[in-house]
């Protein structure tokens, strides 16, 4: 292994991937339209405005768009709705860019290692200069950023996986490892042709707080991971991990399979 280009929020900071998802349901929720959360959360990892894209193409949002605006909801919608998101979503991003437990100690055993690190993210270029700087006074830096403004396209394609490669000044791609917490990671990093790790708990796909994590019932909490899991894998995933922190068992993995001449 060369790298580790990590996803931000859901895997290396907020914890369950919240600082957006108010803000789906709230600019949604202006118009009459109620989101469910699940359906907010569904296209998480995605640039932003094609997040909102998505959710607009939803086939129930689309129907209650329909029945209430007597039409389908078009780019000038997606626009009007990223309008009123970005804002609200930048005066909040400070407070969600406190490092997950494990995230700190992970990355300086990975420095141990002689690997570089390196992010991705469904943020723009202005949005992570927030998060990133909170994240930097808390003690989580990478080596590398890019984020959708940078490239041509934000996830599922490989662009930003490459531009970090070019920024870490490491190749080949299968000699990296994408980590993330969204199915647009997994699709992302398998674009790119890397070995690709999925990440559950502090990940949008499970979707709870540590609080919720910690009182919910083992067996309830079994199955919500079991859920996650399949569909990280669904999308790609390598291997899935529970926590972060355990990212190190599955790079000596790896790093065996790439011995015995095994590629992603």
């Amino acid at each position: 292994m060369k790298a580790v280009i990590f996803d931000w929020a859901g895997t290396m900071v907020d914890y369950g991937c919240f600082a957006p998802l108010a803000v789906f349901l709230q600019v949604f929720q202006k118009r009459g339209i109620a989101l469910a959360i699940d359906e907010a959360r569904e296209p998480m990892g995605m640039l932003k405005r094609d997040h909102i894209r998505a959710l607009c193409q939803m086939e129930r949002v689309a129907a209650l768009w329909q029945e209430k605006f007597g039409r389908a909801p078009d780019e000038k919608d997606v626009d009007e709705l990223y309008a009123d998101f970005e804002p609200l979503l930048m005066a909040t991003l400070h407070d969600y860019a406190t490092p997950v437990p494990g995230a700190l100690e992970l990355v300086a055993r990975l420095r141990e290692r002689g690997l570089k690190i390196g992010s991705t993210t469904g943020y723009t270029r202005e949005m992570m200069n927030v998060v990133a700087a909170s994240a930097k006074r808390q003690g989580y830096e990478p080596d590398a950023l890019v984020t959708p403004s940078e490239v041509s396209a934000g996830r599922p394609y490989p662009w930003m996986c490459y531009q970090n490669a070019l920024l870490l000044g490491v190749y080949p791609m299968s000699e990296l490892v994408k980590v993330g917490d969204t199915t647009s990671d997994m699709q992302e990093g398998r674009n790119a042709g890397m070995w690709t790790v999925g990440v559950l708990k502090g990940g949008s796909e499970l979707g709870l707080s540590q609080q919720e994590v910690a009182d919910m019932p083992a067996e309830e909490l079994q199955a919500r991971l079991a859920n996650a899991a399949a569909r990280l894998k669904a999308a790609g995933a390598h291997y899935v991990i529970e926590e972060i922190g355990r990212l190190d068992e599955v790079l000596d993995k790896i790093e065996r399979r790439q011995a015995a001449g095994e590629h992603p």
